[in-house]
């Protein structure tokens, strides 16, 4: 068989390849544009000021989801708190402190089983640890806590994947013009890694954002107004968008708010990404 024979069964293998690619890339491409037109199709149109501003009331025969948006807030806010530098630090050590590689191999399969676990079995364990345990009863504050524990594996992978692929000639670098351990891992390597942080931390929040089984457990299904104050007390019980989405859609029938939920969920979603890139943007040009 000669060299040429070969050579163009290799291209044409190669263009077989590209082409399913392409096509794969297409049909994912034509399933979200799907999605997300038929949401907006049935959403959109039903989203009101009233709506947004205002709590649900049986007297009043009002529906709000006002405290339920604020919820949300709420959850986003303290996971991240928690999680960020729980995930950073765990990811830090892992990659940069840590000599044996069996235990590091043991963590990373320990984060990749726990990324895998279905979120009702964190939802009962989160109820049995923090709203049982700990005595937080069921509250914002442990569903934070729960959803925490769930994220902190893609936290760590995604960080320790990024700081895998800073060079060591960085490291060798600042190492070699005097500066020590910790500040050359501040200085040059986290920077160098801030793509794949903000990206653990994107992934985060479309979970958390996403997620309603876990919640129901531990955070409720409460339609009441709470302070920052509250949120982060024992007993401050709420309903974020995804819950209160479930609760229309399943308890009351009522698909027209279910889909306006879904269509402020989305643009939720799509503004906090880009918050993150832009914040990934700045803290780059920053160093």
């Amino acid at each position: 068989m000669t060299d040429d024979i070969i050579s163009y069964r290799r291209k044409i293998k190669g263009a077989i390849l590209m082409w399913l690619v392409r096509l794969s890339a297409g049909l994912i491409c034509l399933l979200l544009a799907g999605l997300i037109l038929c949401i907006l199709k049935k959403g959109l149109f039903n989203i009101t000021w009233e709506l947004i501003s205002s709590t649900p009331s049986l007297l009043k025969g009002t529906t709000g989801i006002l405290p339920n948006l604020l919820n949300t807030f709420y959850i986003i806010l303290i996971t991240l708190v928690v999680v960020l530098p729980l995930g950073v630090g765990a990811a830090v050590y892992l990659n940069e402190y840590v000599k044996n590689k069996t235990c590091v191999k043991i963590t990373e399969l320990a984060a990749e089983t726990l990324s895998g676990i279905p979120s009702i079995i964190y939802g009962l364990v989160g109820m049995l640890i923090f709203v049982q345990f700990c005595s937080l009863q069921t509250s914002l504050l442990a569903g934070s806590l729960t959803l925490a524990m769930m994220t902190l594996p893609t936290i760590i992978r995604t960080t320790q994947e990024s700081l895998k692929t800073v060079p060591d000639s960085y490291r060798e670098g600042s190492l070699g013009l005097g500066s020590g351990k910790w500040h050359m891992i501040r200085t040059v390597v986290l920077p160098s890694a801030t793509d794949g942080i903000v990206t653990g931390c994107i992934l985060a929040v479309g979970r958390i954002v996403g997620e309603s089984a876990a919640l129901l457990f531990t955070a409720g299904m409460a339609n009441e107004l709470l302070g920052i104050r509250e949120a982060l007390s024992p007993g401050g019980a709420g309903s974020t968008l995804t819950v209160a989405m479930y609760m229309y859609a399943k308890e009351r029938g009522d698909f027209d708010t279910a889909f306006a939920i879904a269509a402020i969920l989305l643009f939720l979603t799509l503004t906090i990404n880009l918050s993150a890139k832009l914040a990934a943007g700045l803290l780059k040009k920053g160093n």
